[in-house]
């Protein structure tokens, strides 16, 4: 199974790069994660989006879902006319559809996403067959309903993806023992973060290490931060307390299990 980048910015977009969205690939068959907004240009450069088989969407924030209504766009307008060709399943926290078809009716009518996606809405802390892939979803701790992802290839090995959420022991238990874990490093600080009732919604780098370490995952690789970043400072925050791999997500970089 093939995990690849093509946009790892939190809500606001790194310079020339895009939001969160993310390639996975296991034989024949391939799984788009999130598709914030720039990931349809991402997706473009790099696969053919007519070969996407199915698309799964962690939670309803704009960086991780707006680049659906481009993609609708592109099914229907972009791509050779094939009344046969099946609409493309999209996987949707609950509520999401209701959600997705009132955003795009704010400029217009919402009709144009069923006539080319099959939307539909998966349970709470449920599990997904999406082709080979096997996908556990973990509800975690965000500003609003997100669920982590732990995907399974055939093989049985692993990769989590923690979606955006602040620091938890359900993220950690889903992670234990992956292959790779996915997982935010939106804050250079964790006192910064001012959630509503106290509430948190993202993790540091330093929290994510933290978790990787408990959870004693394989590799760490750190994503949703800004280019403002620096990159080896926040290497070095997740390895003060994980001693394995760490990588910093980047549009193209690709991990295979």
């Amino acid at each position: 199974m093939r995990f690849t980048v093509l946009g790892k910015s939190p809500a606001y977009t790194d310079a020339g790069g895009a939001c969160s969205s993310y390639l996975v690939e296991q034989g024949d068959f391939t799984l788009l994660v999130d598709c914030g907004n720039g990931a349809f240009g991402a997706l473009r450069a790099r696969h053919d989006y007519l070969d996407v088989d199915q698309i799964l969407i962690s939670h309803f924030h704009g960086d991780h879902v707006l680049d659906l209504a481009p993609f609708a766009y592109a099914l229907i307008d972009g791509s050779p006319k094939d009344p046969d060709r099946p609409r493309l399943p999209v996987a949707l926290p609950p509520g999401g559809a209701e959600a997705l078809r009132s955003l795009v009716s704010t400029w217009g009518t919402a009709a144009f996403l069923d006539s080319v996606f099959e939307l539909s809405e998966y349970q709470l802390d449920g599990r997904l067959s999406l082709g080979p892939i096997e996908v556990g979803l973990y509800e975690v701790p965000h500003y609003t309903l997100t669920h982590a992802l732990e995907l399974s290839a055939p093989s049985g090995r692993r990769i989590v993806y923690g979606a955006d959420c602040g620091p938890n022991e359900r993220l950690e238990r889903a992670a234990a023992g992956a292959q790779l874990l996915v997982a935010e490093a939106t804050l250079a600080d964790a006192s910064d973060e001012a959630g509503p009732a106290g509430r948190r919604g993202h993790m540091s780098a330093a929290e994510a290490g933290e978790l990787a370490a408990r959870a004693d995952v394989e590799r760490l690789v750190l994503t949703h931060f800004s280019d403002q970043l620096d990159p080896d400072w926040l290497r070095a925050q997740a390895a003060l307390a994980y001693a394995g791999p760490i990588e910093l997500a980047q549009s193209g970089a690709s991990w295979e299990i």
